[in-house]
C-alpha cells in the first residue's frame, strides 16, 4: 500500500472509534471500549447469516434498550494478521456508564429471556460462533472528529492506524493541539475520500503510548485516493518546502515514526 511522506509521515495524525452518529458532535470524550474476539474455526455448520440473525437480537432486545451504550458496532477481518478476529466497539459517557451498562445488559436480558431453557438454547448458539479467548482495550476519544452525519448503512472499511506518542520534552499540549487541528482543518477535514475520522488515545490496557486512527471510507481503492488527497491539501496549506519541513518537524517530535496499519469490516445492520 502507498505510503505517503514529507518529511514525516502524513498518517501519524488524528483517532479511535467512535462508534457512529449517536454520538454527539459537541467534541465531549467519551470512552470506548474495544473487545478483540474470534471465530471458532472449529464450527462445523458456520452461518453467517444465522450469526447475524442471533446478534441481531441481542442488538434489538439489550443494546438498543441500554441506555448507558451511547453506540455500537461490531467490525469483521479485512486486512488484518488474523482473518479469525472481530471487534466488538462500543461508547461510553465515562467509567460510571460502564459499570452500569453491564448490569443494565443483565437486567435486559432476564426480561428478554425470561424462561431459562430458552435463554440457555439461545445463549449456547449464539457463544458458538466465538472461540473463548479474547482481550480489551479503553480509548478515550480527541477533539478533531470528523463525523459522518448519520449510521453507516453498507460494509464501509475502517482503515486504522496505530502510532504511538514519543517520550520528549521539546514540546506542550497546547503546541500539540494547535498542529492538530491545523491539520485537521485543512487536510482530513476536506478530504471527500474520507467519510468519518474518529481519534483515540489509549485509556486502559496494555500500551499508554498508543495513538489510534480511524478512517472511515467507501472501499479499499478510497484508502490510496484519501492518502493523495491528503497529500496534494496539505501541500496546497503549506505551500513551501520551507513550510512543509517546519510543520513536519514540528509535529514529528511527538510520535515514534512507528505505525502499525489493520483494514476492517462494518457489520452496518449490528450497528447501534
Amino acid at each position: 500500500m502507498k505510503t505517503i511522506k514529507q518529511t514525516f509521515v502524513i498518517a501519524l495524525f488524528g483517532l479511535l472509534l467512535m462508534s457512529n452518529s449517536s454520538i454527539a458532535q459537541d467534541e465531549k470524550s467519551y470512552l470506548i471500549t474495544v473487545t478483540k474476539m474470534h471465530w471458532n474455526m472449529n464450527l462445523d455448520d458456520f452461518s453467517m447469516d444465522e450469526w447475524k440473525k442471533g446478534e441481531k437480537e441481542y442488538l434489538d432486545k439489550v443494546v438498543k434498550k441500554n441506555e448507558f451504550i451511547v453506540g455500537q458496532i461490531i467490525l469483521t477481518h479485512y486486512f488484518t494478521a488474523d482473518n479469525t478476529e472481530l471487534l466488538l466497539v462500543t461508547t461510553y459517557d465515562n467509567w460510571e456508564a460502564i459499570e452500569k451498562a453491564g448490569k443494565r445488559s443483565d437486567e435486559l436480558e432476564k426480561l428478554a429471556w425470561p424462561d431459562e431453557k430458552v435463554a440457555k438454547a439461545y445463549f449456547d448458539k449464539k457463544s458458538n460462533y466465538y472461540a473463548g479467548n479474547h482481550s480489551d482495550e479503553i480509548y478515550a476519544t480527541m477533539k478533531g472528529a470528523k463525523m459522518n452525519g448519520s449510521n453507516f448503512d453498507k460494509e464501509v472499511l475502517y482503515y486504522i492506524r496505530v502510532s504511538h506518542f514519543a517520550n520528549q520534552k521539546d514540546g506542550s499540549n497546547k503546541e500539540y493541539t494547535e498542529l492538530n487541528k491545523q491539520y485537521f482543518d485543512a487536510v482530513i477535514n476536506k478530504n471527500e475520500f474520507v467519510k468519518a475520522y474518529y481519534p483515540n488515545v489509549h485509556a486502559w490496557g496494555s500500551d499508554n503510548t498508543q495513538f489510534t486512527e480511524v478512517f472511515v471510507v467507501d472501499d479499499l481503492a478510497s484508502i490510496e485516493k484519501s492518502f493523495d488527497k491528503n497529500s496534494s491539501l496539505f501541500k496546497a496549506a503549506w505551500n513551501t518546502e520551507a513550510k512543509q519541513k517546519e510543520f513536519g518537524k514540528k509535529m514529528g517530535k511527538y510520535f515514534t515514526g512507528v505505525h502499525r496499519d489493520y483494514i476492517y469490516k462494518l457489520v452496518p445492520e449490528l450497528s447501534k
